[in-house]
């Protein structure tokens, strides 16, 4: 037969200060757990489901020995019924895990989101207005608030204050706050509609934005004013007008201009390839290079991979350009160009429409022409291209 442990008293329990385990009698199994003559802990060592299982009754001497006694008869009881002690211990665990998994604030799903986002955002200035106009404007109110408990009056709380005053900033902050929540609601954060959707929803509450605040459109200049404009860069100083001159021939925006490299553009050709991962669009654009664009490119000096490099090897700031243009006093601004191409080319020419807007790198058309119209257009485009530069050139 088993040893049966001697019964000791609370005394001879207190009295316990060697490290190890030792019997305390009364229940089979139950422990004193002595770690250091300070920490000190209840064990009831028996089996379940035939495993040998040690079970933890909390400290000594927060827990008394009658304590431990009549925990330790109850789960033997329980053990003897053909149950597990701990199953409901181990459920209540593992719901307490998942409520405080679900416990997630605003402003950490935010950060969250962006984090695995920002990697496929062309341009890196998208993450920094993010998180700028989420800390300005979301953030005091949303940031410390769980997204389960999110609903449409703390957004409101939100929009409302710049609605009217600054819509734009208004419409994308409500856009990104939307898509955060549905982010959360796919991780099961939180249940139920997006209290920051707007069709039939926010639209019932907020007026749309269009009725507010007009469309401001790049300035641009009238075609019959292009001409002029380039006589005044040939006579301007500095790579930026140089920048401006290829803008203008090819109907580019600053971006693609500022970033462009010499491994992008083949003289012999005379195709500027623009990988798909510095387009708008997300797709490779060829440019045909018109008499004078050719003769710009070949005239410039390499003095690296940047055909127009900055300060410190870095390719010009997006401000050069728009400088140039205020120094000759134009009301127009870089991109309002590619304004005055689509204008000429409609007012002008008989060229078709999608290959103009090839010209300057538009999709057109529904997603089944798109489907069977794979061509880029580069042979039509090289007419549109070569009319253009005599056009701009003709004064």
């Amino acid at each position: 037969m088993p040893r049966v442990a001697k019964e000791l008293s609370a005394v001879g329990v207190r009295r316990l200060k060697q490290v190890g385990m030792h019997a305390v009698g009364g229940v089979s199994g139950l422990c004193l757990q002595v770690s250091s003559p300070e920490a000190r802990s209840w064990i009831l060592r028996t089996h379940i489901a035939q495993k040998r299982r040690n079970i933890g009754l909390g400290p000594f001497p927060e827990v008394s020995l009658a304590e431990a006694r009549a925990v330790a008869r109850e789960y033997k009881s329980t053990i003897r019924a053909g149950g597990d002690p701990l199953a409901n211990t181990y459920a209540a665990k593992k719901t307490l895990k998942e409520e405080r998994a679900r416990v997630v604030s605003f402003s950490d799903a935010a950060e969250k989101f962006i984090r695995s986002q920002a990697p496929g955002w062309k341009n890196p200035k998208h993450k920094d207005q993010w998180l700028n106009t989420l800390a300005t404007y979301a953030y005091p109110t949303l940031g410390a608030m769980v997204v389960a408990d999110i609903d449409t009056r703390d957004v409101l709380g939100v929009l409302q204050p710049i609605w009217y005053e600054k819509t734009e900033t208004a419409k994308r902050l409500r856009g990104r706050i939307e898509m955060i929540l549905d982010a959360t609601t796919a991780q099961g954060l939180r249940e139920g509609p997006n209290p920051a959707r707007w069709k039939g929803h926010l639209s019932l509450t907020l007026p749309k934005p269009s009725r507010i605040t007009r469309v401001q459109h790049h300035k641009s200049l009238p075609p019959d004013q292009v001409p002029r404009l380039w006589q005044s860069l040939l006579a301007a100083q500095g790579l930026g007008a140089i920048a401006l001159q290829l803008l203008l021939l090819t109907c580019t925006r600053s971006g693609e201009v500022r970033g462009a490299t010499w491994h992008e553009i083949d003289l012999s050709t005379r195709a500027w390839t623009i990988p798909a991962s510095r387009m708008k669009s997300g797709k490779e654009h060829r440019i045909w290079l018109s008499t004078p664009a050719l003769h710009l490119l070949s005239s410039l000096e390499r003095t690296g991979p940047l055909v127009f490099p900055g300060s410190k090897g870095q390719p010009l700031s997006d401000m050069t350009l728009s400088a140039v243009m205020r120094r000759l006093k134009s009301s127009a601004v870089p991109h309002g160009l590619r304004s005055s191409f689509r204008t000429w080319a409609a007012e002008s020419t008989n060229h078709p429409r999608e290959v103009c807007e090839q010209c300057l790198a538009h999709t057109t058309g529904s997603d089944v022409e798109l489907a069977y119209q794979r061509s880029d257009l580069f042979e039509k485009r090289r007419q549109v291209m070569d009319e253009w530069a005599d056009f701009v050139t003709s004064k």
